[in-house]
């Protein structure tokens, strides 16, 4: 069996270092570690309406933040095949037969949906569409037979809903469907990174984000400002890691030797985090020293998207390019999956045939 990725994400806005850490970097490596037969990046347009419908100019407007984004961490159409969701009509087909597959009680008891919702305030103003996401996204994953979706731990109950729509569908129908496996960030602390402020969830709308593109001085001023230890008021207190956003980012993205180029007297995080629960040790020397971990990682990046953002034209190119490959893969399994439901009417040769005998016989009686 070929060995498939599909991920992508919601053009609502910028992507930030959550989504960096959380996916995006493990985009990278697997699309050049070989080991995939194909590689599937979707901009989800279509789902980002679901709760932006009264404003479809945000999501048109961030399609194209989200490409740049990609093709700045180092996504290469060559290696991956880019798109846009709603380029794809394939995949509401596809919603449409799975709805049919999955009860209503089983939606409202998916974590993610129920999180989403609460933090939304939908309460019972919930759109239909976004509440049935789980449906939609299971039509994204198996219309590209993926056996693999490299995501951030959140979304763990939305690959449990298509796994179980796959079996549903394959049990009923006959083997058509390929189940597919998550693929969670090795590092715990990239799970999923929390806000500047300290808040569980980084998140655009609460303004806690630092942002692949933004400057290197809107960087700095953010790290500086972020949420450490409140009970570490003086140097010389003891400090806690525990909940301390800063060693949070530190675990993600820090390794052993940048501590020689920018910190000499420690060897590693750990004595790091050792000094500052012995006391001793300030949060500004640790904020600094984040500010030249995060910067060594986000400067190439911020080149990279310069230089793109030169040639928005060339952008959408491989974005259209794309999405004509994406449905070409997505028309053969919609066709897989309505022969298997026995609905591809005009070309079921055999139906058409005892049909007719059926008929004729039944007039010559």
């Amino acid at each position: 069996m070929p060995k498939i990725i599909l991920t992508g994400d919601r053009p609502t806005g910028r992507l930030h270092v959550g989504h960096y850490v959380g996916s995006l970097r493990r985009r990278v490596e697997l699309q050049n570690s070989g080991n995939y037969d194909s590689i599937y990046i979707m901009i989800a347009d279509a789902q980002a309406l679901t709760d932006n419908a009264e404003n479809p100019e945000k999501v048109r407007q961030n399609i194209i933040e989200v490409a740049l984004d990609y093709l700045s961490c180092g996504l290469d159409p060559e290696k991956s095949t880019l798109f846009i969701q709603s380029q794809i009509p394939e995949l509401c087909e596809l919603s449409f037969y799975y709805m049919n597959l999955v009860t209503v009680s089983r939606l409202q008891r998916n974590p993610t949906v129920k999180s989403e919702i609460q933090m939304r305030n939908f309460e019972a103003s919930i759109p239909v569409g976004f509440f049935t996401y789980p449906i939609s996204q299971a039509a994204d994953i198996t219309a590209f037979k993926a056996t693999t979706v490299p995501v951030g731990e959140d979304q763990l109950p939305m690959l449990e809903q298509t796994k179980e729509i796959v079996r549903k569908f394959n049990a009923v129908y006959g083997e058509t469907l390929v189940e597919p496996e998550i693929l969670l960030p090795d590092n715990k602390a990239c799970l999923r990174l929390p806000g500047t402020d300290g808040k569980a969830k980084m998140s655009k709308s609460l303004g806690n984000c630092i942002y692949l593109s933004d400057t290197e001085e809107e960087v700095r001023k953010k790290i500086m400002s972020m949420y450490t230890d409140p009970t570490h008021l003086q140097v010389s207190d003891p400090g806690h890691i525990e909940g301390n956003t800063v060693f949070t980012y530190l675990d993600a993205f820090c390794k052993d030797e940048q501590f020689a180029e920018y910190l000499p007297e420690y060897a590693n995080l750990d004595e790091l985090k050792e000094h500052y629960q012995r006391g001793g040790l300030g949060d500004v020397k640790v904020k600094k020293f984040l500010n030249n971990v995060l910067q060594e990682e986000l400067t190439p990046i911020r080149a990279r998207r310069k230089e793109w953002e030169k040639d928005i034209p060339a952008v959408y190119e491989i974005l259209h390019k794309g999405s004509i490959e994406a449905e070409k893969v997505a028309a053969q399994t919609l066709a897989d999956v309505k022969n298997s439901m026995k609905i591809n009417y005009f070309e079921d040769k055999e139906l058409i045939a005892e049909q007719a005998a059926r008929f004729s016989s039944e007039a010559d009686a």
